[in-house]
């Protein structure tokens, strides 16, 4: 493993990726808000002994730097995804992005969909467009509010509900770690994505992978009946450490599928 820096441009702040692994079609894998490369860490280990495979840290997460801007929208990590594949050279890979940063390999794969080969979700966030006006409007509020801390917590518990203590206590400690400025930016932009546009310009192969939170109106499954999808049961939101083992077997089908088939 190599961390490696990606000084700022005039897309994207300074940013840190864990990268490692040489050999056949890169990984690339992206985060949720609140997340960072060692998210990852079972799924990176897995892979590389074969292959090269990359995390990176999205603006405001991990070590990398904030915005210089301010923006944290779903286009400006996006942005980030592109800096880093830029400045590394890659060239065609697979991208791998859970929660909010499958939206952030959304809006990247409808605008290369020749670099990347395949996209993989990890239960990705929905078309929060959908949501009925006003619902979301007393959780932002309490955010913006000095209930900021008990909001937030209580929202990501819900998630975490079906987690390990230890994952529950790890997914608490990197929320409470980041800034709050930031946890609300991420919030108000993803409430405003079109995931569904950039995800029908991408014609190569895809996958959802989706727990029993995943399974709303506003789903990109249920939206889109095309998408393929497989669900991981008895899990939260963040499978990939509830279940490594689960989600490596799926990487491990999904991958050869997409090297077989040339990447299309």
């Amino acid at each position: 493993m190599t961390a490696i820096r990606i000084e700022s441009s005039a897309y994207s702040p300074s940013l840190n990726v864990d990268d490692g692994g040489r050999g056949g079609l890169p990984v690339v894998f992206v985060h949720s808000l609140a997340g960072n490369t060692g998210h990852w860490s079972r799924q990176l280990e897995h892979l590389r002994g074969d292959r090269r495979a990359l995390a990176i840290d999205l603006r405001g997460h991990g070590g990398s730097d904030p915005a210089r801007d301010g923006n944290y929208s779903v286009e400006a990590m996006a942005d980030d995804i592109e800096s880093v594949v830029a400045a590394l050279g890659l060239r065609r890979f697979i991208l791998v992005g859970h929660s909010m940063g499958g939206s952030a390999s959304i809006e990247y794969a409808g605008r290369h969909p020749d670099a990347v080969a395949g996209l993989l979700l990890a239960d990705p966030s929905g078309d929060a467009r959908k949501i009925p006006a006003g619902q979301f409007a007393p959780f932002m509020e309490a955010l913006a509010s000095d209930s900021y801390a008990s909001a937030v917590e209580d929202y990501w518990k819900m998630m975490i509900a079906n987690s390990s203590h230890s994952v529950r206590e790890r997914l608490l400690r990197d929320l409470h770690a980041m800034r709050k400025e930031i946890v609300i930016g991420v919030f108000k932009a993803s409430l405003q994505f079109d995931p569904i546009t950039p995800l029908l310009r991408f014609p190569g192969k895809k996958l959802s992978v989706v727990t029993q939170l995943n399974d709303t109106p506003i789903s990109l499954h249920n939206l889109l009946p095309d998408l393929p999808h497989v669900s991981v049961p008895d899990t939260g939101h963040w499978l990939q450490l509830d279940k490594p083992e689960e989600f490596n077997r799926i990487m491990d089908e999904f991958i050869p599928s997409v090297e077989q088939n040339g990447g299309r």
